[in-house]
């Protein structure tokens, strides 16, 4: 199995390990080079403001699959809602060529507002995604003209993306060191100008935030109070996976 993961701040890589620990690993947080998928193909995508990605989704294309080639689809969100994500990802999936014959949704820690679902995935997490992944290796062991597609809930066309109201800002504690700019899966921070990033390219994935060395780069602050207020209010009650088999 290939586990191709898009996880710019570490909460969906532990659950696409937990879920497939010895799957080879494809990082779409990077460009990636066009190859023929020939085996079982999991994708394991955060939920941003009810979306997958879409950079994500176009390094995907990059990978081909044989007709009839089985996909696991799993979003992971910071226990607020998974809204269109998962039926988005299975059409992509889908259109693809790939036959999605299970799918699930899992908690992770809020990659903007930490406190929301901090320390998810825990123990309890993990271990349902670990039964997942034993629930799709036994379904991968039927015979191929037993498997069937998996229905989700959601709108697989959910139409103009939301555009990213804030961008991280730079403090003086910026080193210049362009460890952000390396790191940003979408290109959005200049090399030779680490303490800009280009709000028209950044989808907020908090990446460059978590990756700073000297903590330089955060949100600003009213629009981090506003987010908390918000998400305390509809998030708080820890949300249990959603399972598709």
């Amino acid at each position: 199995m290939i586990k191709a993961v898009f996880s710019p701040t570490g909460g969906t890589r532990r659950i696409a390990d937990a879920v497939a620990p010895s799957a080879r690993f494809v990082d779409l947080c990077a460009p990636v080079s066009a190859c023929t998928v020939e085996e079982a193909l999991l994708v394991v995508l955060p939920v941003f403001a009810g979306r997958v990605p879409e950079v994500a989704l176009e390094r995907l294309q990059m990978l081909t699959p044989r007709p009839g080639t089985p996909a696991v689809a799993v979003v992971v969100y910071g226990n607020r809602a998974y809204e269109d994500a998962l039926a988005e990802l299975h059409a992509a999936l889908s259109q693809q060529g790939y036959l999605v014959l299970a799918a699930a949704a899992f908690v992770a820690e809020h990659s903007v507002i930490r406190s929301i679902a901090a320390g998810r995935p825990n123990a309890e997490d993990k271990a349902a995604a670990a039964a997942f992944g034993r629930a799709v290796m036994e379904r991968l062991a039927l015979p191929a003209e037993e498997w069937q597609p998996v229905a989700v809930p959601g709108n697989p066309a959910p139409g103009e993306r939301k555009k990213m109201p804030v961008t991280p800002q730079v403090g003086e504690a910026c080193g210049f060191c362009g460890c952000c700019a390396a790191v940003c899966p979408v290109g959005a921070i200049p090399a030779d100008a680490p303490d800009t990033t280009d709000a028209s390219r950044c989808i907020l994935c908090m990446r460059c935030v978590a990756e700073c060395p000297t903590g330089a780069r955060h949100l600003p602050p009213p629009m981090v109070a506003m987010m908390t207020a918000r998400l305390n209010a509809v998030a708080a009650e820890p949300k249990a996976p959603d399972l598709f088999l």
